[in-house]
């Protein structure tokens, strides 16, 4: 690729950088950034055709930039070739005093929120952006919470009071004007009928509000409002130790319980040259997969209330509570068990965990022919999503929509097949697609993935391996103990790595896995520190709920509740 960016556009277009994941990374000036991609896009070999994600790094407090270009802050664009798996990522370097760079929302629609969170997290402008305002921040905010010198507790920065001059302004500032989010008159005379929906919590998703355009019960525009839900897990990364920091992933995507801890892992793990022992990682796949099926009944359940059925939520989080009796025997927490740890996994199995595990797989599949009649086969159901919320494969792509929304529209693409993780290749599983990319499909999609994780995990149960469930390695955690009652040296190591935690090497990588919602990963910096540099989370639900205004319009008011029932999103999975 390298050879092929300088054949076209010059010897000095671009400058290798080498980094500890293997993804090719270049350095590239920010002239170049719209003409690089497009070809990226569309004409290189082979192509990228999805804009993964895009963010930004503050350098300005980086004391070893290696063989990087030292300015003060690095924009990073991260493509997706979908054909095997490959990835590429592209780094600007831009000055502190004005930091700008042009913008790819005409070569991806998806960049448009990407960089509207750069520009309210770090300050840098996307020139030509159509509307480059706050996305994650109230539109009152102050500074620039990614930026290094910006306080990172609540205790760093004053007592916060609101006299009676801010609160107007706060309250003027929260008035809704269409204008300025893109809604165009459809003429001189006619005016704007919008209909706002929130901020609420529908179904289990989180607070969000949907402001809809509309041309009486028909829906001309959405504009989807984020942001109640961000507290700045990218920012506590830079203020945890390595280790203290996987607690918080737990919280990404709150239904997805360790799945969330697994790409972190991967990434530090890659930092750190440390290979996880076979049996951690069949035991991390059962509890991955285990945490896919809780998801799903979520989903299934929340699926068919908000499109007016009320009795399947009950039966289907019924049996989450069974699973969770299982997570809970295993980790001795439920939604958030915090059981993975660097090199492995907190604890071996605990005695009679077969039981627990075989007595669900025994029970699931008939309930599943039950829910099957109940819901998918409901023909008010099947009213409500077949044809609604359709897309296609290269629409998808074009949208970052990763995970069972990709594949519902007939592409049976999944990065444990693909390029497998965590020993994902050793297992025998299917890849459930649908043809029509509608709302239904996405339900019929994730309804198999159900039975293809009761598939994995029974595997998991007849062929679980012998051995050690943590990597015999220094940067482990807790880190090995033996030796430490035998010399001061070994457990005075021991002592300052429980306490301060593992000082991890400089790099940067990242860790990507095929999450509950699609693709989720982590991209991570060290300066050879007991904390992070940098901390960058990539989640599924953030370029799905930008993809939300395309396919509404159209359609009416009740249409939207189907969409975002089959969407499958938790805010905090998007506001971060």
């Amino acid at each position: 690729m390298l050879t092929e960016l300088r054949t076209r556009f010059g010897a000095d277009a671009a400058v290798i950088q080498d980094t500890c994941d293997g993804i090719p990374t270049f350095w590239i000036s920010a002239g170049q950034v719209p003409t690089i991609l497009r070809f990226l896009k569309s004409e290189a070999s082979p192509r990228f055709p999805m804009l993964y994600d895009l963010t930004a790094i503050d350098e300005r407090v980086r004391q070893d930039h290696g063989d990087s270009p030292s300015d003060a802050f690095t924009v990073v664009y991260h493509l997706f070739a979908l054909e095997g798996a490959r990835e590429l990522r592209l780094k600007v370097a831009l000055p502190e005093d004005v930091p700008s760079v042009p913008t790819a929302t005409g070569i991806w629609p998806a960049a448009n929120w990407y960089e509207r969170e750069v520009w309210d997290m770090f300050g840098i402008r996307f020139e030509g952006h159509p509307n480059l305002r706050r996305i994650l921040m109230p539109p009152t905010w102050q500074g620039h919470p990614l930026r290094k010198d910006h306080p990172a507790r609540a205790t760093e920065m004053g007592p916060f009071s609101m006299p009676e001059d801010r609160h107007i302004e706060e309250e003027v500032a929260l008035q809704f004007r269409p204008e300025e989010w893109g809604m165009a008159r459809q003429s001189d005379e006619a005016d704007f009928m919008f209909l706002n929906i929130g901020p609420q919590h529908p179904g289990t998703h989180g607070v969000i509000r949907f402001v809809l355009q509309l041309d009486g019960e028909e829906i001309v525009d959405t504009v989807p409002d984020i942001g109640y839900h961000h507290r700045g897990a990218e920012k506590m990364g830079e203020r945890q130790s390595w280790h203290t920091y996987i607690p918080y992933t737990d919280r990404v995507d709150y239904l997805g319980g360790v799945m969330n801890n697994l790409p972190y892992l991967l990434a530090v793990e890659q930092l750190a040259g440390i290979r996880v022992p076979e049996r951690a990682q069949v035991i991390r796949v059962m509890l991955c997969e285990l945490f896919r099926i809780s998801n799903h009944l979520v989903w299934y359940g929340t699926y068919a209330q908000d499109i007016g059925q009320m009795s399947p939520v009950f039966y289907m989080f019924n049996d989450r509570e069974r699973l969770f009796g299982i997570i809970e025997a295993i980790c001795g927490a439920r939604m958030h068990p915090n059981w993975f740890r660097i090199g492995g996994v907190a604890a071996d199995l605990p005695a009679g965990w077969e039981k627990l595990v075989r007595d669900f797989l025994n029970h699931m599949p008939k309930v599943l022919r039950e829910y099957d009649s109940m819901v998918m086969g409901n023909r008010i159901l099947k009213a409500r999503t077949k044809g609604i919320g359709k897309y296609n494969t290269e629409e998808a792509v074009e949208w970052g929509v990763t995970g069972p929304g990709l594949r519902a529209t007939g592409l049976p693409w999944d990065l444990r097949k693909i390029r497998p993780y965590s020993g994902y290749e050793q297992f025998e599983f299917e890849v459930p697609t649908a043809h029509n990319g509608d709302c239904y499909d996405r339900g019929i999609v994730r309804v198999e993935e159900i039975r293809q994780s009761l598939r994995i995990i029974r595997q998991c149960l007849d062929h679980m391996p012998e051995g050690p469930v943590k990597a015999d390695h220094p940067l482990t955690t807790p880190p090995p103990k033996d030796g430490t009652m035998h010399d001061i040296e070994t457990l005075i190591t021991h002592f300052l790595s429980v306490s301060w935690g593992p000082v991890i090497p400089a790099g940067e990588a990242s860790g990507c896995v095929e999450g509950t919602k699609g693709l989720y990963s982590y991209y991570v910096t060290s300066e050879k520190s007991t904390i992070p540099y940098r901390v960058r989370i990539r989640t599924a639900s953030f370029p799905a709920m930008q993809f939300i205004p395309p396919i509404t319009r159209g359609h009416m008011i009740p249409d939207l509740l189907a969409i975002i029932a089959a969407t499958d999103f938790v805010l905090a999975d998007i506001d971060r």
